[in-house]
């Protein structure tokens, strides 16, 4: 059977390419789309998962707005990164239909708490919107099958030299998911910025039909997270632009290609220069980890895995 999962995110290039995967692999049953505040602001991330649900025929799928803002800080967000519209400029239609009435952090109280130990939480942007929906049911951290992030980093950041952006964006929420009692599996820096779409793997991508030429490739040529060997990054095996969230999703689907090791992971949330830092201590003993932080990655049969998942996302368009 596939695993049903519920995926939480600020569409944001790398997202909408976590969508498209959601929806075609064979392993996974997306049962709703929950938006916030990250990468654009919260009416562009909506209406990109919108946009999103249209172009690939997944009209019956709920999509619900979440949380606007940070717990106790103000917006930001990486158009720069992701462009103004949050996809790169990807030439997509504007979607007919509105979000579902409602609340995304209370979809995802509701459809957690009505099928038990049944959904995994994917959270592919800030956190908020799980911050909020335990704040709302605590019985959340237990009653998920697993809960999975793309976020945070063992070593360094990427917005600031401590932090990860997801993180970053609200580390008062990302403190308070760490500490809520369940196992976080994170996916986080270590991992993503070794999975880079590089020549090749464009190359691989590129030959899907409107997939690729609507979606796929506008959305990477317009994305401006790049990895560059000589930058420092974490692991980065030469140039290209990670595709972070598809990393997260693809460990629900095939948990073989990530390797992890468990830890216990606090959020700064106070530091001058370390806020949003995952502060990961690997020593940690047994009955003291909250977290398994993602530390390996088989590249090679991850982009296979991805390619074959887009293909079966093109031959349904």
């Amino acid at each position: 059977m596939p695993e049903k999962i519920i995926l939480d995110c600020d569409p944001g290039v790398d997202d909408a390419l976590a969508i498209v995967y959601a929806l075609a692999s064979p392993e996974l049953d997306l049962v709703g789309i929950t938006t916030v505040a990250g990468n654009v602001g919260l009416d562009k991330t909506t209406a990109n998962a919108l946009r999103l649900r249209e172009f690939l025929n997944a009209g019956g799928l709920p999509v619900t707005a979440g949380s606007a803002a940070p717990l106790v800080r103000p917006p930001s967000s990486a158009p720069h990164v992701h462009g103004e519209d949050g996809l790169g400029g990807a030439p997509l239609p504007p979607a007919a239909a509105r979000p579902e009435p409602g609340f995304g952090p209370d979809f995802i109280v509701d459809t957690v708490m009505a099928a038990p130990g049944e959904v995994t939480l994917v959270a592919t942007g800030p956190l908020t919107n799980v911050a909020l929906a335990l704040r709302r049911e605590p019985a959340l951290a237990d009653s998920v099958r697993d809960f999975v992030i793309m976020g945070g980093s063992s070593a360094r950041g990427n917005v600031t030299p401590a932090a990860e952006f997801n993180i970053a964006t609200d580390p008062e929420a990302a403190a308070a998911v760490f500490a809520a009692g369940w196992m976080v599996t994170m996916v986080g820096l270590d991992v993503t910025l070794q999975a880079v779409t590089t020549g090749q793997v464009l190359t691989r991508l590129s030959g899907l039909g409107p997939l690729s030429d609507q979606l796929v490739v506008p959305c990477l040529r317009g994305y401006g997270d790049s990895v560059h060997a000589a930058n420092g990054a974490l692991g980065a095996p030469g140039s290209g632009k990670p595709v972070h969230d598809v990393c997260a999703v693809a460990h629900v689907a095939r948990p073989d290609l990530i390797g992890y090791r468990p830890a216990r992971v606090e959020v700064e949330t106070a530091g001058r220069w370390t806020a949003g830092m995952t502060v990961t201590d690997f020593a940690a003993p047994p009955e003291a980890c909250n977290a398994l932080v993602a530390v390996r990655i088989d590249v090679g049969a991850f982009w296979d895995n991805v390619a074959d998942v887009f293909a079966r996302a093109a031959a349904a368009l």
